[in-house]
């Protein structure tokens, strides 16, 4: 993909098909905490109402179906893996049970993808759940998703992002 020359890289990027099937899949996740419904329910409901789908006057942007499952499925069959390693990084005083349903989402899908896609970028994936946090909160929680999820690039990886979320 190629950059536009007018383009900044500051401003935030064209979300692609697996950009958009991560948000979908925080949506999801978000969707099953708070009214308790399943895998298999929330997934079908996605893929034939939401996925590229309009919903209430707002077009749901292309998402890549095969992406969102994978995250999806994943976090759920790995969450008692997944959320210790999310408690770890966070400071003693911000327990997991404290942060609202969206963050945890965002969490949860964010470090499912550091623990089990070996194959994307950790820069990838911080950057991009960094942009899902900003789309939803305006204050402090992106910059707490990007600690959460360098902190948790350089245990599992080896590696951060290298660079604060301004």
């Amino acid at each position: 993909m190629t950059r536009s020359p007018d383009s900044q890289p500051d401003q935030p990027r064209q979300a692609n098909k697996r950009g958009a099937a991560r948000l979908a899949a925080v949506q999801a996740l978000y969707q099953m905490d708070v009214a308790g419904t399943g895998l298999l329910e929330t997934t079908a409901e996605y893929e034939a109402f939401r996925l590229g789908k309009e919903v209430d006057g707002a077009l749901y942007r292309e998402a890549d179906a095969q992406w969102f499952r994978a995250i999806l499925a994943g976090v759920v069959e790995n969450q008692k893996t997944v959320d210790p390693v999310i408690r770890e990084s966070l400071t003693e005083d911000w327990p997991l049970s404290r942060l609202d349903s969206t963050l945890r989402a965002i969490l949860r899908a964010g470090v499912y993808e550091l623990m089990k896609r070996q194959d994307v970028p950790v820069a990838v994936i911080v950057s991009e759940y960094i942009d899902i946090a900003k789309a939803f909160y305006a204050e402090d929680e992106p910059k707490l998703v990007n600690a959460v999820l360098d902190r948790v690039a350089r245990r599992l990886r080896g590696e951060g992002r290298g660079k604060d979320a301004r």
